[in-house]
């Protein structure tokens, strides 16, 4: 069966409308499609940040789905033991649904503070996904730098003045480290990308073992940006190839977005106020810039043939096709997603005709891309400035 986003606008329930995440905050736009996507009944472990706060102040709820929270360290110990008693009930044929078990969690409680819990369930080898909403900072807490911030970004405890400017060290890549774990399945993925993120939460809901999925999602009080560019600022953070979009199945690294044009990582740094002061140091953003291309050629080293899956798939626009994925990372066959339906044109149709039903009722929800407006200087769409 395949799935285009008019599709999977009527299957998806979200969050309800309501829950008090801020104006063009990315992290409805991930439960949405994780929702959307499910082809079993989920039950959602959810670490202590944003995402918990917003959605679940007592006595509300805004998740259509069993939920549980818990301490910001131990989301995935407590998906082990609910993964465990899932199993334990099935045995004793006192369950009849085969519930899913999804452990989601922030850059902070993945990152950082339950970096231990995940490795050991991971290792452990338990039947679950956790997603990272990955934000690059604490930000429920103040904007406190995390290991996930990149070089340079303004937070409370990277401060801007005489001693440094910003954060000093490049950010964590935690993505790399889980797939070190030897697991089935682990990808990187952008809330920018719907038919990228997609496709990788469907193959990592369909994984017999642990599955992982690392997702930039752009937060608008802590990288300083007009609330409706959610998007925007999510994608030149993958065109500059900033956020690689790949996953690693079975050990085999693959590419799954190469951007069509090297677009220079000043385009995304200067729609940010916590880049705000590197606009003006050259040497700073061209440092950045230097790790940006460093990272992205191992990374190209790494995948299969050393090529980009857009380099001979033609998939360069993440606005067109229908969400792709044939086979589950553990070999077993599923009910197809291809990558791109026939009728191009009908495809984008749909997406036009249900941008607002899939991101539903949030602020943030335009997946087109709209005009950044700079915080200093125009950039033209090529990614030149324009001062």
């Amino acid at each position: 069966m395949s799935l285009n986003l008019r599709e999977l606008s009527k299957r998806t329930q979200g969050l309800a409308p309501g829950h008090r995440a801020c104006a063009g905050c990315g992290f409805p736009v991930v439960v949405r499609l994780l929702l959307a996507v499910a082809r079993r009944p989920l039950v959602v472990v959810n670490a202590t940040g944003c995402m918990e706060v917003v959605t679940t102040t007592y006595p509300h709820s805004a998740w259509p789905v069993p939920y549980l929270h818990n301490a910001f360290e131990n989301a995935a110990a407590t998906a082990s033991g609910v993964e465990a008693a899932v199993k334990a009930l099935r045995r004793r044929g006192q369950l009849a649904e085969p519930f899913k078990v999804v452990a989601i969690g922030g850059d902070g409680g993945t990152y950082d503070i339950g970096l231990q819990s995940l490795s050991g369930a991971l290792e452990r080898g338990h039947e679950f996904l956790y997603v990272c909403y990955n934000n690059e900072a604490y930000m429920n807490t103040g904007i406190q730098r995390s290991s996930a911030t990149p070089q340079g970004a303004r937070t409370t405890t990277s401060p801007v003045g005489p001693a440094q400017r910003g954060k000093p060290q490049p950010r964590k890549d935690l993505t790399e480290i889980v797939a070190a774990h030897g697991i089935p399945y682990a990808a990187q993925a952008s809330i920018s990308h719907w038919a990228d993120l997609a496709r990788k939460l469907d193959k990592a809901l369909a994984v017999s073992g642990p599955s992982f999925v690392n997702v930039l999602t752009p937060c608008q009080p802590g990288w300083d940006y007009p609330p409706e560019q959610l998007v925007e600022v999510a994608r030149l953070a993958v065109e500059s190839r900033y956020w690689p979009l790949y996953e690693v199945e079975n050990g085999q690294t693959r590419i799954t977005y190469a951007p069509r044009e090297r677009v220079p990582v000043r385009a995304f740094l200067q729609t940010q106020g916590r880049f705000r002061h590197l606009l003006s140091d050259e040497e700073a953003v061209t440092e950045i810039q230097r790790w940006v291309e460093a990272n992205w050629e191992r990374l190209r080293a790494r995948s299969e043939g050393g090529r980009a899956a857009g380099d001979h798939e033609g998939q360069h626009s993440p606005q067109v096709g229908s969400v792709g994925a044939g086979r589950g990372a553990a070999g077993t066959r599923r009910a197809g997603l291809p990558l791109a339906g026939p009728n191009p044109e009908a495809e984008v149709e749909g997406l036009q005709a249900c941008r607002g039903d899939v991101l539903g009722e949030h602020q943030g929800g335009d997946l087109g891309h709209a005009k950044v407006r700079p915080l200093d200087h125009a950039v033209h769409p090529d990614g030149q400035d324009q001062t």
